[in-house]
């Protein structure tokens, strides 16, 4: 009996070390945007003292995984998941404040755009990804820096050790990244195929952990073998039978199931918990339902909360997990920086790129100063590519930030154009070029054609970064439009503008950045222009058109800001335009056989001030925004009534304007405005309701075909009006809308058009 008690006894007293060794691993699947629900699970489990000793993730799951390691508790992490940052870092946005406007180019209506590396023997292999990944890449390293710096870039010193799963498709295996940076080893396990870029870790490409494994229990079975697995299926598609009810609905997202294994279920071991939400209804792209994501994750726990306890009898209290976090994150450095690491490029290359982050050998660098130089880099589209991380240099006592070069695209091809419900319909082709050594040269190509409108633009933008950056940029632009084939679904009986333009530019270019949100630059250049037109409404096919060649100089500086959400149909952000122009031109008038006036030569030397704000303030579903304009200027009058409003500025507020020929909407001097109104009926669909007011400052004498100004304020104030509905569809907008202009000849009008309705810019805008 004795020994018998001396036994039971030191069962008893053993039994609490045997609980409190017990250990959990959590195992998180892959499922997209559906993977947030993990957050869930993880704060339900910390709620009732559940230990997590272990993190093993793959895709959304490793990237959950990885935050945990990194010592970020539940509520941190569902405060970065549901914070506007992180909906603009999947969804490739720029912080606003990040958003260089130096390096934007003028906006062209391409909605498919491909990338390509041409080499030196002029074979082109496609580069393709359909998401951007520059904010998501740079968030990534911020967060995880100070973490893998603590644990020494093993990921067994985590705040809890960590597994994060990958895949190397040329052998189609998975790997297990177990040490190294842990923001690259989370960014890898995001690399889905087609849609982010992989990166390259130990010299070699890796992809998102889910092709090859999807639910990665047996990963955590061979790397901790704890007591306990709780596994977490967000994305379980295995089943047994064929889904004869519902293969119609399941067909669409035939391409998941191609790329991500099965995340089966069956192969949880005995002594484990299964968990897996209730999701229906949800997909891989909804990362705007991030709270009730979440709380799918939460309500699915605790249902199984009992089930747990009972398997998990060791528990650790919020006080013991706050302390231990704390005392993880009391060994982490500030992030000072003491340079920037540059791989994959040459000396000449290295020294552009370094400049841009203006940094001196002897003077340590701030966070802010490396983001800005990061954010300023990829303004650039030919660097967009370079993948940014975050070290701890030993010898510096600082950190250092890493980027690397990844396959770079020299050709990008852009498609688009637009059809439209009047003959304004129009496809576009769009070609640039790169080539970067010591300095970067940028050759763009820009083609337009359609009945109305065709047009032909050669750039080439030769960028330094010398002691200060800027640009110079030759340029070539070949505008014409006939305004006469002007057919009209909608409206029959338009009175037709006898009208034929040619409009040339010969344009050197000067570029600067002003500061992170204006860009300078100055222009001189060489326009030669023609015209055709009826002198009168009264013309017949035997009759002859008027001819005006205007043709000559122009220099001048302005300076743009563009933070428009949208390139067309916007409802937030700030544009902003100041231009200061000097004209010589030399006007040649033949008069065609219905005109009075006599062959007219004359020259016209004058000055032009110019600016447009245009802005937006959005709130939940209702979006208010404003137009202003105005011009000032000397320019005198041309031969006749139609050539000095042809070349007369013009107010241009809705989408159609620059189609028609409003003469009640130019003149030399004017101030214009507007109110923009767009109430949101759905993500993607809009109602817009507009108005406007032109008040010209300039006297027009009707009564004679010649003109003569003055600075009167005696023209009457006009209008213009639009309302309609607008779909942002993957083609570019559907836009269906009725005009009104104060125009006698544009009165009224109905345009339905799909995709962007953009064009080069004049030689006198």
């Amino acid at each position: 009996m004795k020994s018998l008690s001396r036994i039971m006894l030191s069962i008893l007293l053993f039994c609490p070390l045997f609980i409190q060794a017990q250990k959990v691993t959590l195992v998180m699947s892959g499922g997209g945007a559906k993977g947030l629900a993990h957050i869930g699970v993880i704060k339900a489990l910390e709620e009732e003292d559940i230990p997590i000793n272990f993190v093993v993730g793959t895709s959304m799951g490793g990237v959950i995984a990885g935050c945990y390691a990194a010592g970020y508790s539940a509520e941190e992490i569902e405060a970065i998941m549901t914070s506007e940052a992180f909906i603009r870092w999947v969804n490739g946005e720029l912080e606003p404040e990040y958003n260089y406007y130096y390096n934007q180019d003028d906006q062209h209506p391409f909605v498919l755009e491909v990338d390509f590396s041409l080499d030196s023997t002029f074979r082109a292999s496609l580069q393709s990804s359909l998401a951007s990944d520059l904010s998501l890449n740079f968030a990534l390293a911020e967060k995880f820096a100070q973490p893998s710096m603590i644990a020494g870039y093993d990921f067994d010193s985590l705040f809890v050790p960590a597994r994060i799963l990958a895949s190397d498709v040329f052998t189609q295996s998975e790997v297990i990244l177990k040490e190294g940076s842990l923001a690259s080893a989370v960014r890898t396990s995001l690399s889905v195929p087609f849609f982010y870029k992989p990166i390259r870790i130990e010299r070699k490409y890796l992809f998102d952990g889910g092709i090859y494994n999807n639910f990665p229990v047996d990963v955590a079975q061979r790397e901790f073998g704890g007591e306990v697995i709780i596994g977490v299926n967000v994305s379980s598609k295995v089943f047994k039978e064929y889904p004869y009810e519902t293969d119609d609905e399941l067909i669409n997202k035939s391409l998941l199931f191609m790329l991500l294994d099965k995340s089966d279920p069956s192969s949880m071991p005995l002594n484990s918990i299964y968990i897996e939400p209730d999701l229906t209804g949800y997909t891989s792209f909804d990362f705007k339902k991030v709270k009730s994501l979440i709380d799918s994750g939460y309500v699915s726990t605790r249902r199984k909360i009992q089930e747990i306890k009972s398997k998990i009898t060791s528990r650790e209290t919020i006080a013991e997990r706050k302390e231990k976090r704390e005392e993880f994150w009391s060994e982490s450095t500030p992030l000072s920086f003491s340079g920037v690491d540059l791989y994959g490029f040459n000396r000449r290359q290295r020294k552009y790129i370094g400049k841009l982050f203006e940094a001196d050998k002897d003077e340590m660098l701030s966070f802010e100063s490396i983001k800005k130089g990061y954010f300023k880099m990829v303004s650039e589209p030919y660097f967009q590519s370079i993948y940014p991380d975050i070290r701890y240099n030993q010898e510096d006592k600082a950190y250092r930030l890493e980027l690397n070069d990844r396959p770079r695209s020299n050709l990008n091809v852009q498609l688009g154009g637009v059809i439209a419900s009047r003959n304004i319909s129009q496809v576009y082709l769009g070609l640039k070029h790169y080539y970067f050594d010591s300095y970067l040269l940028r050759t763009s190509l820009h083609f337009y054609a359609g009945n109305f409108y065709k047009s032909g633009q050669l750039k080439t933008r030769l960028l330094l970064s010398n002691l200060y950056p800027f640009y110079i940029e030759p340029e070539f632009t070949y505008n014409a439009w006939d305004f006469l084939d002007d057919d009209d679904l909608f409206i029959q009986d338009r009175q037709a503008t006898i009208l034929d333009r040619i409009d040339r530019k010969y344009a050197l270019n000067t570029g600067f950045p002003v500061s992170a949100k204006f860009h300078g630059e100055i222009q001189v250049g060489h326009f030669n222009n023609e015209d055709r037109f009826a002198a009168t409404s009264e013309f017949t096919s035997g009759d002859t058109l008027d001819f005006i060649q205007v043709k000559g100089l122009r220099a001048g500086i302005s300076f743009k800001r563009n933070d428009l959400n949208r390139k067309q149909y916007p409802n937030d952000g700030l544009a902003m335009n100041f231009s200061f122009d000097y004209f010589s031109a030399n006007e040649n008038y033949i008069p065609g056989s219905n005109s009075e006036i006599l062959p007219t030569e004359a020259n016209h030397r004058f000055v032009r001030l110019k600016g447009r704000i245009e802005q937006y303030f959005r709130k939940n579903k209702y979006s208010t925004g404003y137009l202003f304009e105005a011009v000032f200027s000397n320019q005198p009058v041309f031969a006749t009534n139609r050539a000095s409003v042809l070349y007369a500025p013009a107010f241009e507020p809705i989408m159609d304007s620059r189609t028609l020929l409003l003469q009640n909407l130019v003149s030399y001097n004017y101030i214009a405005a507007g109110w923009r109104n767009v109430f949101t009926i759905s993500d993607l669909l809009e109602f817009r309701l507009e108005g406007y007011v032109f008040q010209s400052l300039d006297g027009f004498r009707s009564d004679d075909e010649q003109l003569e100004t003055s600075t009167r304020f005696n023209r009457s104030l006009k209008f213009a009006a639009t309302g309609g509905l607008v779909l942002h569809s993957p083609l570019g907008p559907v836009s269906l809308s009725a005009n009104y202009y104060d125009d006698e000849e544009n009165q009224f009008g109905v345009l339905l058009h799909v995709g962007y309705l953009l064009f080069n810019k004049k030689s006198w805008e």
